[in-house]
């Protein structure tokens, strides 16, 4: 029994390791408390920021952007991924372009996105749709294409139509390349979105931390830069959990 405990609270240690590195550095004075604040002082700004409804607001906003940028670049990605996937001439004609589009960074198309959009909230959902179209639909179309050839002549002699070709056959087949890649498309949008933010934007958890920069908060900094680990962990732990619910049957 005690086992089971230690091991279920082992995701604990590093924390516990870090913090107390922390606290060790910030007290022996290595580094100007300017610089380096300890976490009681974090603790204090972050409970501030709480109580005030600043934190939940900078946190509605940069989440409302991540929503609907995730949702249509996910959507895109898989319609894409498919038909690049099931189709020799979507491949031949936009396969070079898809696979040099993806290699560009999406912090590098930033300015570029504020030329031309400027930095409403378009620009931030676009920025968004970039990082999470190019892995779903490169985890869509890799996911399709390992998708055994039998299931598709079954699919034939039964002339099913295109869209219970995709419910029934194809998506269901390629579900665990797919939520992979919607795993690491979450993950890069929200560190790209929180990156937008803090270069171009009025509201934002990204803004609130450059915005505490310019005033030397770094207490408020820390609370941001800790809120977008913590927000990005649980993102990526809720879509784990989706995962291992979905294929329970990998496991056995």
């Amino acid at each position: 029994m005690a086992n089971v405990v230690l091991e279920r609270l082992s995701w604990l240690v590093s924390p516990l390791l870090v913090l107390a590195a922390w606290l060790l550095v910030a007290a022996a004075g290595w580094f100007p408390p300017q610089l380096l604040v300890p976490p009681a002082h974090v603790y204090q700004a972050f409970s501030e920021l709480l109580g005030s409804g600043e934190l939940r607001e900078h946190l509605a906003v940069s989440l409302s952007r991540l929503a609907i940028g995730f949702t249509l670049g996910a959507l895109g990605g898989l319609l894409f991924g498919t038909a690049l996937a099931l189709s020799r001439q979507v491949e031949a004609y936009c396969a070079p372009l898809f696979h040099t589009l993806r290699q560009i960074p999406s912090i590098a198309l930033i300015p570029m996105f504020i030329l031309l959009f400027g930095v409403e909230e378009t620009f931030k959902i676009l920025i968004v749709l970039k990082a999470a179209f190019f892995p779903v639909a490169l985890a869509t179309s890799e996911g399709v294409r390992g998708i055994p050839r039998s299931h598709f002549e079954v699919a034939e002699v039964f002339r099913l139509p295109l869209p219970s070709l995709l419910r029934d056959v194809a998506f269901p087949a390629a579900a665990p390349p797919i939520v992979t890649g919607l795993r690491i498309g979450l993950s890069r949008a929200w560190m790209v979105l929180v990156a937008a933010e803090l270069l171009a934007a009025d509201s934002g958890l990204g803004q609130m931390i450059e915005m505490s920069r310019q005033m030397m908060r770094i207490d408020v900094v820390m609370v941001g830069v800790v809120v977008a680990g913590l927000v990005g962990c649980v993102l990526d732990h809720g879509l784990r959990l989706l995962e291992k619910r979905l294929f329970r049957w990998k496991t056995r």
